[in-house]
C-alpha cells in the first residue's frame, strides 16, 4: 500500500482516490519539491476535512472552503456587471439551495452561470465546492466546482409560498402570506458611505406563529399603507438573525402587497398566574383599566413616552407598561388583546409587572360580541382574529355581557335589583362593590365577573375597591353613596 493510499484509508470524506490522488500531485508541485507525497498527501486531507461540512448550519464566512451536498430549490436570473479595467462584463446567477439543516444562496460566476441556466432545475441535488462569505442577505456561497448528485436524497419540499414555521436562517427569494399584527412608523439612519438609509417594521402571523418584518429603503414607507387586520405577501425576502430570532426582511428587490386573502392567526399565551421575573412570553387577556399616557425626560435629553394599562385572564391579571410607539396604541377598558414578547419584570409594591417594548407585538382582537355589533359572518374581518376564546377560558372572564348587569353579594339584593335574565330593573335600589378601573364620569367598577357603570361626583382612584349604592336607571347606577 502507498503512503498515499494510507493517509486516504483514514481520511472521513466524501472524496474519490483518483481526486485524492491528483490533489497531492498538485500539492507537491506547487511545494517546489519541498515536501514528499506523504506530506503533501497529510495537507490535502487536512484540507478536505476542513472543508467537508455536516450540513449548511455548520457553513460559516470564514471557512476558506465548504463542502456539501444540497437540493436546488430555486434559479435566479443572468445578472451582468462591469470589472474594473476588463473590457468583458462579469455574469453571476444566484441559486438558492437546501439540505435538511437550512438553506443558503450559492453565486455561480461567470461560465458556471451560464451552466446554471442552461442546466440546473428545481429538486435537483448538487454536491458543492465553494467560498464562504458574508452576503447581503447573511451567509453565501461563491461556488467553485459543482456537479449533480443523483444518488443522494435530501428530505427538503418545494414550495412557492412559505410559513412562518418554516423559516431558516439564510433562506431568501421567500415568499410569505400572514396577517398584520403590529406596524412601525419609517425611521432614517446615516450608512457609513454618508448616504440616508430608511427602514420600519411589520409583525405578521400565520397559523404556524408570527415573525417581525424588516423594511429598507424604499421599501420602507411601504408599511405605513397597512394597518392590523389586513393580510398582505412579501415578496422576495430574505432571513435573517436578531437577538436570537429570525426575522424576514424585504430590501429593494422585495415588495409587500396586500392581498384578499383569509390567514388564521392563533396566538398562544402563558397564563399570567404562572408568569415568572426574568420571562419574555405572549399573553392575552382583556383591558381592565388605562391610565392616561405619561411623558418623561431620558438620560440623553430626549422625550420618551409610557403608558400602563391592565390585562386580566381566566387566572389573574397583570399591569402591562408600552413604552415608546405602543403607547400610543388606541386601547381601552374592555378590549381584547393579544400581546407578544413582553419581558416579566420586577413592578410597584413587588407586583410583577409586563414591559412592552420596541421588540413586542400589541394586538386589539375583535371579539365576537364586536364581529356581531358590526354585522360580520364567516366571511368578515373579524374571520382573521382570534378571540378571546381562544386564550381566556370561559365567558365570564371577557364580561361581554357585564356592562348591563349587576352582580351583588347577596341573593336578595340580587333578587330586588334584576329580573329572571339578570339585566338591573330601572328604578331598584341596590349596591355593587368593585375595582375601580375607569376613574371620572362615569366611574366603571369591576367585581372580576362584572362591570358596572357608576354615576357619582365622588373622588375614587383606579385600582380602588369601592362600594356603590344607589337607584338603576337605564343600565346605570346612579349613586347616593360610595364608600
Amino acid at each position: 500500500m502507498s503512503d498515499i493510499e494510507g493517509v486516504y484509508e483514514d481520511l472521513e470524506a466524501d472524496v474519490s482516490l483518483e481526486e485524492f490522488r491528483e490533489a497531492v500531485e498538485e500539492k507537491v508541485e506547487q511545494m517546489g519539491g519541498l515536501a514528499d507525497e506523504e506530506t503533501a498527501a497529510m495537507l490535502i486531507a487536512h484540507e478536505v476535512g476542513e472543508s467537508e461540512v455536516g450540513g449548511i448550519a455548520d457553513i460559516e464566512p470564514g471557512m476558506e472552503e465548504a463542502k456539501f451536498v444540497a437540493k436546488v430549490l430555486s434559479i435566479g436570473e443572468v445578472r451582468t456587471f462591469e470589472r474594473d479595467g476588463e473590457d468583458e462584463d462579469g455574469r453571476v446567477v444566484n441559486v438558492e439551495v437546501a439540505d435538511e439543516t437550512g438553506s443558503v444562496r450559492a453565486a455561480f460566476w461567470d461560465e458556471h452561470a451560464e451552466a446554471a441556466i442552461e442546466e440546473l432545475e428545481e429538486g435537483q441535488v448538487l454536491r458543492i465546492k465553494g467560498r464562504p462569505k458574508e452576503g447581503f442577505s447573511g451567509v453565501e456561497i461563491s461556488v467553485d466546482q459543482v456537479e449533480p448528485d443523483p444518488d443522494t436524497e435530501i428530505d427538503v419540499q418545494l414550495s412557492d409560498t412559505h410559513t412562518v414555521e418554516s423559516l431558516s436562517l439564510g433562506l431568501s427569494n421567500v415568499n410569505l402570506v400572514g396577517l398584520v399584527l403590529d406596524t412601525g412608523t419609517v425611521r432614517t439612519f446615516d450608512r457609513d458611505d454618508g448616504s440616508k438609509g430608511k427602514v420600519s417594521n411589520l409583525v405578521l402571523g400565520d397559523s404556524t406563529g408570527r415573525v417581525r418584518v424588516t423594511m429598507w429603503d424604499e421599501q420602507a414607507e411601504t408599511a405605513t399603507e397597512f394597518s392590523p387586520g389586513v393580510t398582505v405577501e412579501v415578496v422576495d425576502g430574505y432571513v435573517k438573525e436578531r437577538d436570537g430570532n429570525l426575522e424576514l426582511h424585504v430590501g429593494n428587490r422585495g415588495a409587500v402587497e396586500e392581498v384578499d386573502e383569509e390567514v388564521e392567526y392563533v396566538p398562544e399565551s402563558t397564563p399570567i398566574e404562572d408568569l415568572e421575573i426574568g420571562q419574555t412570553v405572549d399573553l392575552a387577556g382583556v383591558v381592565r383599566s388605562a391610565d392616561p399616557k405619561r411623558t418623561f425626560d431620558r438620560d440623553d435629553g430626549s422625550e420618551g413616552q409610557v403608558r400602563n394599562i391592565r390585562v386580566q385572564d381566566a387566572t389573574g391579571d397583570i399591569r402591562v407598561a408600552m413604552w415608546g410607539e405602543k403607547a400610543d396604541i388606541d386601547i381601552g377598558p374592555g378590549d381584547e388583546v393579544a400581546l407578544g414578547d413582553v419581558e416579566i419584570q420586577d413592578g410597584w409594591q413587588d407586583d410583577l409587572e409586563a414591559s412592552a417594548g420596541w421588540q413586542s407585538t400589541i394586538t386589539v382582537l375583535e371579539s365576537e360580541a364586536d364581529a356581531a355589533s358590526s354585522g360580520g359572518d364567516d366571511t368578515g374581518s373579524g374571520s382573521n382574529n382570534a378571540g378571546l376564546s381562544s386564550f381566556a377560558g370561559d365567558d365570564d372572564a371577557s364580561g361581554d355581557d357585564a356592562t348591563d348587569s349587576v352582580a351583588d353579594d347577596s341573593d336578595a339584593a340580587t333578587d330586588s335589583a334584576s329580573g329572571d335574565d339578570g339585566v338591573p330593573t330601572d328604578g331598584a335600589e341596590t349596591e355593587f362593590t368593585g375595582v375601580v378601573v375607569q376613574a371620572g364620569d362615569p366611574v366603571v367598577l369591576d367585581d372580576g365577573e362584572t362591570t358596572m357603570s357608576v354615576a357619582t361626583d365622588a373622588d375614587v382612584g383606579l385600582g380602588e375597591e369601592v362600594t356603590a349604592r344607589g337607584v338603576v336607571r337605564d343600565g346605570r347606577l346612579e349613586a347616593n353613596d360610595v364608600f
